[in-house]
């Protein structure tokens, strides 16, 4: 089946099968989170993003080869609230933004800053931290050497705009000089985007309309 990365709480996962990569999508929890089981096709290794909330559901999509490492986007408890749990099952590794660690309340073993890379299996993602959703946010870039890139935005990037900064112009834009410098102008329009809630994008849809986000302020 076609990936189309819509989905909804309660409902089936959406899987997208690269050439070395299987991107497992679910949505969890009141708040329609997104969680993403990255999974290597040459080892087998699964790697989390957010375990958001509702632990069985994702338990059971991980599945019994459990995961080595589990990546919180950012400290907002809406994306850590299974973690605990997961980490508990099954003994991964914790990755964050080094800015944000201290607000998620499960210990972080590997701190990220920006460039840093994390490999699951054979694969590696490159963390790019972006201020202004929070301090220590992160999205993940996988360079896909088969393809186009994928990027992980947590709440940094939706279709529509970039994430909440609650009315702040200096969060604002901090958070849009981010995005535009370290997403928009290095990867290119078919860079397909995984964001924390609702339906994926890509960067070629949204760039048309980055003046009107700047022009609005949020």
């Amino acid at each position: 089946m076609t990936y189309s990365g819509r989905v909804t709480v309660g409902g089936p996962a959406d899987v997208h099968e690269l050439k070395d990569l299987m991107i497992t999508k679910v949505a969890v929890g009141p708040m329609d989170n997104n969680a993403y089981l990255l999974r290597c096709r040459a080892t087998d290794e699964q790697l989390l993003i957010d375990a958001a909330n509702d632990a069985g559901t994702l338990l059971g999509t991980i599945g019994d080869d459990g995961i080595a490492s589990v990546v919180t986007t950012h400290r907002h408890g809406d994306h850590w609230q299974a973690l605990a749990e997961v980490v508990a099952a099954t003994g991964a590794r914790t990755h964050a933004g080094r800015e944000d660690a201290e607000g998620i309340p499960v210990p972080t073993d590997v701190p990220l800053d920006d460039g840093d890379v994390i490999r699951v299996g054979r694969v590696e993602l490159t963390a790019r931290h972006l201020v202004g959703h929070t301090p220590g946010s992160i999205a993940l870039v996988y360079d896909d050497p088969h393809g186009h890139p994928h990027v992980f935005t947590g709440d940094c990037l939706f279709p529509g705009g970039v994430g909440n900064t609650h009315k702040d112009p200096k969060a604002f834009a901090s958070l849009i000089h981010d995005v535009e410098t370290k997403i928009f102008e290095v990867l290119p329009d078919e860079t397909w985007v995984y964001p924390g809630h609702g339906d994926d994008t890509t960067l070629g849809a949204e760039r048309p309309h980055l003046p009107e986000w700047r022009a609005r302020g949020w």
